[in-house]
């Protein structure tokens, strides 16, 4: 992506409801015969721009599952996940995959995912270092990503020494430091407290359109589900519902 203003906006929104992702016909089955669980079954969907898409369902409905082949974090049985260079993720060697979740895909996850020893700003910088990203090049994107979710004084504290919350405003800084066009989380606010989701959630709408990512969240959440610019609702494996939220961003 382009050099972004570090102002503290990362990037402007260029591509706004432009597809990011497509995911046409995706199946994903776990085991075979009678014991087969299908997981997926035959899922489309495109992730826009600068759109937040929540995912919702029951426990088993695939949102997981989804979630993983969005985020070349798995393979599809069947079906392709097709970037907008027209490059099918699903079909990519492994080695190119990990290049694409590296440049252009930032996960969220709800256990935090942070490394103990290490202090807000050294989790955040974890990704540019796989990158190789110069030293200089890595704290001014970090200080940048710490600012951008309110915790710039908070950069060399750990783990243990923040707030559920703070933890996860460091992995919402984590998964922008390398400034991705996609974001995945998986029940980001499933850790937390209802006010400090309702935190979280604002932040990540904010993000989304600030920062003109295609976002894709699976949550159970009323409040986020309501902001949602597009809304995927999963039964047994399949796309059941497709709702724009009623609120205007």
């Amino acid at each position: 992506m382009s050099e972004h203003a570090a102002d503290p906006a990362l990037h402007t929104p260029v591509r706004s409801g432009v597809p990011v992702l497509t995911a046409r016909g995706l199946h994903r089955t776990f085991g075979s015969g009678a014991t087969a669980v299908h997981a997926l079954a035959g899922v489309d969907l495109e992730v826009p721009a600068a759109r937040l898409t929540v995912v919702r369902g029951p426990s088993g409905s695939g949102k997981t599952t989804l979630l993983n082949l969005l985020g070349g974090l798995d393979r599809p049985t069947s079906g392709q996940v097709v970037l907008d260079d027209g490059r099918v993720l699903s079909s990519l060697p492994e080695r190119d995959v990990l290049a694409v979740r590296r440049e252009r895909i930032g996960y969220v996850f709800q256990s935090f995912g942070l490394v103990p020893v290490l202090s807000a700003a050294e989790n955040v910088e974890v990704p540019l270092r796989l990158q190789r990203t110069s030293p200089a090049e890595r704290s001014r994107r970090v200080a940048e990503a710490l600012e951008l979710v309110g915790l710039a004084r908070h950069a060399t504290q750990r783990p243990y020494e923040l707030s559920g919350g703070q933890q996860q405003r460091v992995g919402i800084a984590r998964a922008l430091v390398s400034r991705p066009d996609i974001l995945i989380a998986d029940e980001p606010t499933g850790q937390l407290d209802s006010e400090t989701a309702a935190t979280i959630m604002d932040l990540l709408v904010e993000l989304t359109h600030s920062q003109g990512i295609a976002s894709v969240v699976s949550t159970h959440d009323a409040v986020l589900i309501s902001r949602a610019d597009q809304l995927v609702e999963l039964h047994d494996g399949k796309r059941v519902t497709v709702a724009p939220s009623e609120d205007e961003h």
